[in-house]
This record gives structure tokens, C-alpha cells and sequence, in this order.
């Protein structure tokens, strides 16, 4: 197999971001303001969250062309016009999304958490990543964290609370409660809530 050289990456990269750039266009105005669901999976929250806070435009996006398939379709079913799918991740999305569009809240639920530590790189909440969010929120967004993997829990814990941007709150203060899928099938799970400054 023929390694893919840097250039071709690059230019691969640069096709798909213009891609997500077209079809962000068509779902979100240049001075939008919305609901960012992060790894969205079959839909099931954000569809509720969307049915229940109709006055919200609610965007989920997800990796896998599958499970963005399946929540359409839970979209078509509910009729929802302020509820959108995307295939992308979350890298592309903010690298794309309209300038002056912004955040109001974000939900990121049962990420995958990578759990082998030369994985961890792969996980979607970083130090990066905090600051490429709080760039694209405005003041007061909120940002919904659950898992059921304690490890990355503390981690992500840490992060916030060194993270000069964010600032952590009581986790009693979650919004909305629809079960995703992981969450039936999880023990228990662990929820952060954290504020941007």
C-alpha cells in the first residue's frame, strides 16, 4: 500500500473542510447562534432536546455517516426544522463554522474516552480544544460533560479547572435530561457543567 504523502493529506483535509463549509451554510446563518452537540450518535438526545427548546437552532455532529443517517431520520419523524445533522469532526466544524456565529451551549456525552494512553491524544476534549470552543461561544455558554470512564472524568475535570477560559459549576445544574444510549447501558456515570468566563 502507497503511503498518502503530506501533501495529498493536506489537500484531502482542504477538500473535506470545504465540503462541511457548504453545508454548514445551508443550516446556519453567518450570525447564528446554536446548540453544538458533539458526537451526536444516533441522535437521540439532541432530537429531544431540539422537540423540547423549539425556539433553539440545535446542530449535533458525528464521524460516522451511519449513525448521522439514522438521526435524520429521527429529524424527518420529528419534523423538526430547528434541529440539523452533520457528518464532521469536531476540528472541521470549528475550523469552518461562519465567523461571527457562536455557541450558546454545548453537550458533549459519552465520548469515546480512549482509554489506553497512547490513545489519549485522540480523545475530543483537550486544552486545544477548550480554547478553540470558548473563541467560537459567547460569554455565559455553557458546556455539558458526562461520561461513565472516571479516568477521563478526572482528567477533563483538570482541564476545565486549569483552563483560563472556563470555569467549572455544580453539576446539579444540568438543563436537560433525555438517557442517551451509553447512559441505559452505563452503572453510573460522572457530569461536569462548566461555564465560559
Amino acid at each position: 500500500m502507497r503511503p498518502i504523502r503530506l501533501s495529498e493529506h493536506a489537500s484531502h483535509v482542504s477538500e473535506r473542510r470545504e465540503n462541511l463549509r457548504r453545508a454548514l451554510a445551508e443550516v446556519v446563518g453567518p450570525a447564528a447562534r446554536f446548540v453544538w452537540e458533539v458526537g451526536c450518535g444516533h441522535g437521540h438526545f439532541l432530537t429531544a432536546y431540539a422537540k423540547a427548546h423549539p425556539a433553539d437552532t440545535c446542530i449535533g455532529i458525528d464521524i460516522t455517516s451511519d449513525r448521522i443517517a439514522r438521526a435524520d431520520r429521527k429529524r424527518g419523524r420529528a419534523r423538526l426544522e430547528n434541529l440539523h445533522f452533520v457528518r464532521a469532526d469536531a476540528d472541521d466544524f470549528l475550523a469552518v463554522m461562519p465567523e461571527s456565529a457562536r455557541f450558546t451551549t454545548i453537550f458533549i456525552l459519552f465520548p469515546d474516552p480512549w482509554p489506553k494512553r497512547r490513545h489519549h491524544k485522540n480523545r475530543v476534549v483537550k486544552a486545544e480544544f477548550l480554547a478553540a470552543v470558548a473563541a467560537r461561544a459567547q460569554k455565559g455558554t455553557a458546556l455539558y460533560f458526562r461520561t461513565d470512564h472516571e479516568p477521563y472524568f478526572r482528567e477533563v475535570s483538570s482541564l476545565v479547572n486549569a483552563h483560563r477560559d472556563w470555569s467549572e459549576q455544580a453539576a446539579t445544574a444540568w438543563p436537560f435530561d433525555e438517557p442517551t444510549v451509553f447512559e441505559k447501558r452505563a452503572t453510573r456515570h460522572f457530569s461536569l457543567v462548566a461555564t465560559l468566563r
